[in-house]
């Protein structure tokens, strides 16, 4: 819980230097693994399913996905590793397995919408996602507000990829 003039209460406390570097590299290759799974899911529907598919005008190019996921893959592993430091704090366990959720929704999207091929699954599954997006950043930001920010980018991404997947699904 926040003080009044937005400083952190008393009974918050960061960690070690050490065991914060530790965990950066260790939430970082969380992250990355998870979209290195996700990337596994996608590859062989981007190859030979998803260039078939009627699909809007305002969908980007296929190499613009790998850089800006991986960004912002980052900058989740940041946030998190924020949200982290602040031990003691009373939300913290919650916002961190809100994170674990999203995270997971992230995920399966790929095996539902490439992997099975199913844009509807596909779609279920990114509704799910956003709300639990919304909600960690909901939690993030009274933990560490920083943090909440950091994922606002990958909120606005997969806002824009959920209007891409229901527009995919009226076209299709």
């Amino acid at each position: 819980m926040a003080a009044a003039d937005g400083a952190r209460p008393a009974t918050v406390r960061r960690t070690s230097a050490g065991r914060s570097a530790a965990a950066l590299i260790a939430v970082m290759a969380l992250c990355l693994a998870v979209g290195g799974l996700a990337a596994f899911a996608t590859a062989r529907g981007v190859r030979d399913w998803y260039p078939a598919l009627a699909k809007p005008s305002w969908t980007p190019p296929d190499a613009v996905f790998a850089p800006v996921w991986t960004v912002l893959y980052v900058m989740m592993a940041v946030a998190a590793w924020q949200v982290w430091r602040e031990a003691g704090h009373s939300g913290r366990g919650a916002a961190l397995a809100l994170f674990a959720i999203q995270l997971t929704l992230n995920c399966a999207w790929s095996f539902f919408f490439f992997g099975m091929r199913s844009i509807g699954g596909g779609l279920a599954d990114i509704v799910l996602l956003l709300a639990a997006i919304i909600a960690t950043v909901l939690a993030f930001r009274r933990v560490r507000p920083p943090a909440a920010l950091l994922l606002l980018p990958y909120l606005a991404w997969v806002g824009y990829a959920a209007a891409l997947n229901v527009a995919i699904w009226r076209m299709n």
